[in-house]
């Protein structure tokens, strides 16, 4: 036999795809992502279930009173009080959103289009500071503004960035000025 016919006979054809071998991986790879995303949403739900205890949350009263400071920006989540990544996920607070605030003498109103609104009563607020992050977000030094409120026996830190962050020192400044106001009058009383 010649040299070129050998070569002819060792030369084999290009491998054949195994489209049920592919099809398999990549059915198995879908449910593997299903699962996962199916196991978050019951942690989360069972993050709720756990919360149960947390009262429902106040509606807006009917006459608030004059606006003092608004403020158009992002809710981040609220945790409970000094502990940053402990998320609160009970009546909504868990869910983030566009916010529009507002403090009136009645207390924080936040308004969560596409989410569940609630009211801050000011006898609830107990401070509000900057801060770099919160459960889920975290951003520059002072870049959010975090409010401490009472509900129930709770303490919660609910985290805000305003659209313009230049706004929040006015906001951490207008709260805590309120909360030293209704602490005097208290005490007077």
């Amino acid at each position: 036999m010649t040299p070129v016919l050998l070569l002819a006979a060792e030369k084999e054809s290009a491998q054949v795809t195994d489209w049920a071998a592919r099809i398999g991986w990549v059915v198995g790879l879908a449910l593997f992502v299903a699962l996962v995303y199916w196991l978050m949403r019951e942690g989360w739900k069972w993050r709720g279930t756990l919360q149960g205890d947390l009262p429902e949350l106040p509606v807006t009263p009917a006459g608030p009173g004059p606006a003092k400071l608004t403020l158009s920006g992002r809710y981040h989540g609220s945790t409970t009080a000094g502990q940053w990544l402990d998320r609160i996920v009970a009546h909504g607070l868990g869910t983030r959103s566009r916010a529009e605030l507002t403090l009136t003498d009645a207390g924080l109103d936040v308004v969560r289009p596409g989410a569940r609104d609630f009211f801050v009563p000011a006898a609830a607020l107990r401070e509000a500071r900057l801060d770099k992050g919160i459960a889920g977000k975290v951003l520059t030094e002072g870049g959010l503004l975090v409010v401490t409120w009472e509900h129930g026996d709770r303490l919660i830190d609910s985290g805000f960035r305003s659209d313009h962050a230049a706004e929040h020192n006015a906001w951490v400044e207008a709260i805590n000025s309120m909360i030293e106001t209704n602490t005097r009058e208290g005490a007077e009383r």
